[in-house]
């Protein structure tokens, strides 16, 4: 008996979408709830968000598809405007009819257009009688077009009278969404992590690739058979461990990790490693690191110096005071708020971040790497506040891998 169940579908295809969507029982369980028969009326937006790699595109598409359900989905990163954007889902919407194989473009300017050509669109391809479903990929970028996009996707079912949902989804949550003005509030539903020691999926595929041999090496020496699980598994346990421990948290390159391997050597073993000199960090975590280390050891008061734009000519005399002839550096790290690293951040970063979960996780890394250390408790009503830990020869050299001149923004070497 498969764990899903829904009047609609038969068994044989639920067990099917069971097998295809591993550790997501229960939020595909929500969406088929949700969904319901497809003649009924759906909700008419679903906002689903989680950090990158957690299987939300993966399993819509896979519950869409194999339930044969009329749906459109369009990534808004692809379609930057929003008249590409709503284009894109008309063009779409044209193919679903198997007897429109050749699709022609649709000019559409405006949401009032949209609103009309979709309209004229469901009954053409006699789409009245089921749920028609809008899948907005990466919809973190429609805050970036105009107004009216978010509050009409969010009231699309209303203002076309068709049976039509749309479905966000988003790396970020839905309270940094919601439009000043108010709007009709979607469903929302979270897409935790896979697992607590590997939050990304990608990163679980490249370690199974990487440890795939050494799992196989009973095999291969006769010693057991494929099925025998439990043996495989007691084979490759530890050697895991210790690749969860170097290859993950980066303190060794996937090169070094093989070679490794051929040798059946220890990581520990590997010259000239040292726990954090080899380090390799996302390209934003770096950037953190790197605010992290300004916040530390520049005074507070010299954040607009170093950090606004047009701030004129200010000398450092002006800001010395007496006690303040000693180098920060001597004295060490100085704790600072989350939303000084923040705002740091983004005046030394060129593209333009969003306060994304994927930032927030990165800088919960940084403190598990113990490149960063928690000052407090995490629960403090005025926010938690951290300490950045590491050398200025090491935050020198991560600097220069993305060409960033650290020295200039420094407090003791003005």
């Amino acid at each position: 008996m498969p764990n899903f169940e829904h009047p609609e579908y038969p068994e044989a295809t639920l067990l099917h979408l069971e097998s295809m969507v591993p550790c997501r029982e229960s939020q595909v369980s929500s969406l088929l709830s949700i969904f319901g028969e497809r003649q009924h009326f759906s909700f008419p937006s679903i906002f689903i968000y989680g950090h990158t790699s957690s299987g939300k595109t993966y399993v819509m598409q896979t519950l869409l598809e194999t339930l044969e359900l009329p749906h459109v989905f369009v990534n808004c990163v692809e379609c930057f405007t929003s008249r590409l954007l709503l284009e894109e889902i008309l063009t779409q919407l044209q193919s679903l009819s198997s007897e429109n194989k050749h699709d022609s473009h649709v000019p559409c300017d405006t949401f009032n257009d949209f609103v009309r050509l979709f309209k004229q669109e469901i009954i053409t391809q006699d789409l009245q009688n089921q749920t028609v479903y809008i899948v907005l990929d990466k919809a973190e970028q429609l805050r970036e077009m105009e107004a009216n996009m978010l509050p009409g996707f969010l009231r699309l079912q209303e203002m076309t009278d068709r049976n039509v949902t749309v479905i966000f989804l988003s790396e970020i949550v839905w309270e940094l969404f919601r439009p000043n003005t108010g709007c009709l509030e979607p469903f929302t539903l979270y897409f935790p992590d896979y697992s607590i020691v590997c939050r990304d999926l990608k990163e679980l595929r490249h370690l199974a690739a990487l440890n795939f041999t050494k799992y196989c090496e009973p095999v291969v020496r006769g010693e057991a058979n494929e099925r025998d699980t439990r043996r495989l598994w007691k084979n490759i346990e530890s050697h895991l461990k210790k690749a969860m421990q170097t290859v993950y948290l980066r303190e060794i390159s996937s090169s070094q990790w093989e070679r490794i391997q051929q040798d059946d050597g220890e990581p520990g073993h590997l010259k000239g490693l040292s726990a954090h000199a080899h380090v390799e960090l996302p390209y934003y975590s770096k950037f953190l690191l790197i605010a992290a280390y300004l916040a530390s050891y520049n005074p507070a008061r010299t954040d607009k110096r170093f950090f606004l734009k047009h701030h004129g000519k200010i000398k450092k005399t002006n800001f010395l005071k007496k006690h303040e002839k000693t180098s920060n550096h001597l004295l060490g790290p100085k704790p600072f708020p989350l939303d000084r690293l923040l705002a740091i951040l983004y005046s030394i970063v060129d593209n333009k971040v969003a306060p994304t979960a994927n930032i927030f996780s990165q800088i919960t890394s940084l403190v598990t790497l113990q490149l960063l250390t928690l000052v407090g408790h995490d629960d403090q009503l005025d926010g938690p506040k951290y300490k950045c830990t590491v050398s200025l020869d090491f935050i020198r050299a991560i600097a220069r891998t993305v060409n960033f001149d650290i020295i200039k923004y420094l407090y003791d070497f003005l």
